[in-house]
């Protein structure tokens, strides 16, 4: 064998490992390529279960939320009583403040009217008694 067919042999050796290697490359690939599409079809069919039950849930929270809409608007009177009540709490209470302000108010006047009165009434009666001392002094001779 001459070195050109040593130098031939080898490349054709080595050509065939290389065609071996990616041979096992090719078959490895076209496995996980196979794993690959099984898993997508997977992912997919559960992908699609779950947007069926989302869309129930989707339906099933929208016929809570009308009824809960429903139960509001029957409580809302009740909550515009509370706040009318407040309300008119509110004005009862200010009414009482200025009710007391005034009673209070015609109280100081009334005890001041009372003491005048009393003075007024002792002024006149000393006044009526000096009239009648002043009127028997001018009957009665001296």
């Amino acid at each position: 064998m001459t070195g050109g067919q040593v130098a031939g042999l080898i490349a054709a050796i080595a050509f065939l490992i290389l065609v071996l290697f990616i041979g096992m490359f090719l078959t490895k690939l076209n496995k996980t390529l196979g794993q690959l599409n099984a898993s997508m079809k997977t992912m997919t069919d559960d992908i699609d279960v779950i947007s069926k039950q989302a869309e129930n849930i989707l339906a099933s929270s929208n016929v809570l939320l009308d009824d809960v809409n429903e139960k509001f608007a029957t409580i809302d009177p009740v909550f515009q009583a509370a706040a009318d009540l407040g309300t008119s709490v509110s004005d009862l209470n200010d009414a009482t403040r200025n009710l007391t302000a005034k009673v209070s108010s015609n109280t100081k006047t009334a005890e001041k009217a009372s003491v005048a009165s009393r003075f007024g009434r002792t002024a006149f009666n000393m006044y009526s008694r000096h009239r009648a001392k002043k009127a028997d002094s001018m009957t009665t001779p001296q």
